[in-house]
């Protein structure tokens, strides 16, 4: 695999360049500071740690959206998080909302990708009622590698003011996170998006993130063709073409839905 390590200037050149791009935005804005979803994942967790630090406690305000399928592990990780940071939080149940829309829509019941996406959306609302009522931005905490394969809902934990942590792989989020003092227990937890039941990101990638972030790095991002990638990593074509596929089936996800060309 390709080492995507940052070194420990590079470290700080990155966490002083988010930390700037976070207060950036705010200033920019209007705004009195941020609000933030916070899942106990690694993403959000070091997002909640740099915004903390680019702002102060007081302006950042941390959401805990639990539904009936995250763990209670995941979200006593996530309240841990906010306590530790001294950050003021919520927790609001979003699985009254899922049953209000399946009461409405029925149909949909038991199909587990639509209702997984649902409820990141009814999240991203939440995120912003509370945004909207305290003039703040709605932070995102997608990385690099799930942006490029289109791992994440569309108007859902896409649908944000900014992506703090947008241009890090998922190792690399991992060891800033480190960097900054997040604990370890938290820098290595298994990645879950927590959608349905038992739902964890590598299993539904169908690839690891260390193979993942080489394939992007080398391939995607970077200059060299399949062939040329699978001999550098050593992995089978069918794993290039497959994250070739996600990233171009995925388009539409990280650019604004198209629209005709005007006429003449």
């Amino acid at each position: 695999m390709i080492d995507l390590r940052f070194s420990e200037a590079e470290l700080e050149q990155q966490r002083d360049h988010i930390t700037t791009f976070i207060r950036d935005q705010v200033d920019a804005a209007g705004a009195d500071g941020v609000v933030l979803g916070l899942s106990g994942g690694i993403d959000s967790t070091l997002t909640g740690y740099l915004a903390v630090e680019a702002l102060g406690a007081e302006h950042v305000h941390g959401l805990v959206l639990p539904a009936h399928v995250s763990s209670e592990d995941h979200m006593s990780d996530a309240e841990w998080v906010a306590q530790e940071l001294e950050i003021t939080f919520d927790v609001l149940e979003i699985e009254p909302l899922v049953d209000s829309l399946l009461s409405a829509y029925p149909e949909a019941e038991g199909d587990h990708v639509a209702v997984g996406n649902a409820r990141a959306r009814l999240r991203a609302v939440l995120n912003y009622l509370v945004a909207n009522h305290e003039n703040r931005l709605v932070l995102g905490t997608g990385n690099r590698s799930e942006a490029a394969v289109g791992y994440f809902t569309k108007y859902g934990d896409g649908a944000v003011d900014c992506h703090p942590i947008a241009n890090l792989y998922k190792g690399q989020v991992r060891q800033l996170a480190r960097h900054v003092g997040v604990p370890e227990e938290l820098a290595a937890k298994t990645a879950t998006a927590e959608l349905w039941a038992d739902q964890t990101d590598e299993d539904e990638l169908g690839i690891s993130y260390e193979t993942l972030d080489s394939i992007l790095a080398a391939h995607i991002d970077g200059p060299l063709s399949v062939a040329a990638t699978c001999r550098l990593l050593e992995i089978d074509e069918d794993a290039v073409e497959r994250v070739r596929g996600m990233y171009e089936g995925s388009d539409h996800k990280r650019n604004a839905p198209p629209a005709p060309e005007p006429l003449e």
